[in-house]
């Protein structure tokens, strides 16, 4: 996966995000995403747990498994993070604005 990286801020300056671009496609990751629809952690995960169990999108698609480098103190540490691709973050939303409307 060729990275791009782009940072969004709201007009506000409220809401700042990095945004990863590939092959025309745009990836978020869970933090990224939490910030977007305002939810915790726990329930982006969930729902992308039931989009996943209902069968709504496939994993193998939808999201990518990427490692990172990172400085903690005097050593570089790597940690792999789950991004996720414009059709999931579009399914979030869905749910996240069906439940908003009940």
């Amino acid at each position: 996966m060729k990275k791009i990286y782009y940072f969004y801020n709201d007009e506000d300056g409220n809401i700042q995000v990095e945004v990863l671009l590939d092959n025309e496609d745009v990836w978020l990751n869970v933090e990224v995403l939490t910030k977007l629809f305002s939810i915790d952690r726990s329930g982006i995960i969930k729902h992308i747990s039931n989009i996943y169990s209902d069968d709504e999108l496939e994993e193998n698609s939808t999201c990518a498994k990427i490692a990172q480098v990172q400085k903690e103190g005097n050593r570089s540490v790597k940690r792999v993070y789950s991004y996720y691709n414009l059709d999931m973050i579009i399914s979030i939303e869905f749910r996240v604005n069906s439940k908003k409307s009940d």
